[in-house]
């Protein structure tokens, strides 16, 4: 297996992990407002560990998203600078995909449904199948949706933390039961982020550190004080309804 830097930075946990064949170390740092001071110290610390340098990877790998605006272009950022300055090319892997294997790799799921928060009322969602195959198979592609408009097929393990976030409206709704059985605390992680990496890396799927982009799927990232109360309003009718 290839040597990947791998550096996850879209929710509140950053990450960053060195797979060095079926070995993978990593660092953990909590605080969204410190990802992009903590993530080279992270990093330098995992090249010593391992007693290599960065130019003795094969590539480097980011969470593209979807997830945090700024924690996905801090990773992206990154991820560009260091695969520029010697050289290697960059795998970017999608966020969901990195929480869908985890939840497979700790329960076991064949089937995941992953929901991660996506603030302004809203999830990241997407749903997942494991078979003979190393990755995961993208059954339902990540989207962006109101928490209730979540539509799983069948009864996956459903993950991350969209389920705790808006777990008042899950629990009123048809998908209760397989909430209340989730495990809200699977986030993506830099550990699964260089795992998909490889298999990607192996299959040719990099890119130049210059066409790197992150995952957005929220066409606009911010809105007025003005929009805010109209998509309140709106919200609160459909409730009355």
């Amino acid at each position: 297996m290839p040597t990947i830097l791998a550096i996850e930075t879209s929710s509140e946990l950053a990450s960053c992990a060195l797979l060095r064949g079926e070995s993978v170390l990593s660092r953990v740092s909590s605080g969204v407002r410190t990802h992009s001071q903590s993530v080279l110290p992270m990093i330098q610390e995992l090249l010593a560990e391992a007693g290599i340098a960065l130019r003795d990877c094969d590539a480097i790998a980011f969470g593209s998203g979807p997830g945090s605006f700024t924690g996905v272009r801090t990773a992206c950022g990154v991820a560009q600078g260091l695969a520029f300055g010697v050289g290697l090319p960059v795998v970017p892997v999608v966020t969901l995909d990195a929480m869908a294997l985890a939840c497979h790799q700790e329960h076991g799921a064949q089937e995941v449904l992953t929901v991660l928060d996506a603030r302004m009322g809203e999830v990241y969602w997407a749903q997942y199948r494991f078979g003979d195959y190393a990755g995961p198979q993208t059954l339902l592609a990540p989207v962006l949706s109101a928490p209730a408009e979540v539509q799983p097929q069948g009864a996956p393990l459903a993950c991350g933390n969209g389920l705790s976030a808006y777990a008042e409206i899950y629990a009123a709704s048809p998908l209760a039961g397989l909430v209340a059985q989730g495990h809200a605390d699977i986030m993506p992680h830099a550990e699964q982020i260089a795992r998909l990496a490889a298999l990607a890396f192996a299959a040719g799927q990099t890119v130049a550190a210059a066409d790197a982009q992150p995952l957005y799927l929220r066409n606009k990232i911010a809105y007025t004080q003005a929009e805010r109360a109209a998509m309140a309003a709106a919200k609160a009718a459909e409730g009355g309804a």
